[in-house]
């Protein structure tokens, strides 16, 4: 997951060099959701390791 939000990133990143402006947005909108999808589960997995670990 996080793979790809930093691969939208990247996308976003040359677009907007190139002048994308539409591309580049859209992009980033893409890879902070991905990115906000990533913390919540990775979160839930560290809780989740702690509660089972006790």
């Amino acid at each position: 997951m996080l793979h790809y939000a930093v691969v939208f990133f990247v996308i976003a990143l040359i677009a907007a060099v190139f002048g994308f402006g539409g591309i580049a947005a859209s992009a980033v909108g893409i890879a902070k959701i991905l990115f906000i999808v990533f913390l919540i589960l990775a979160v839930a997995s560290f809780l989740f390791g702690l509660i089972k670990g006790i």
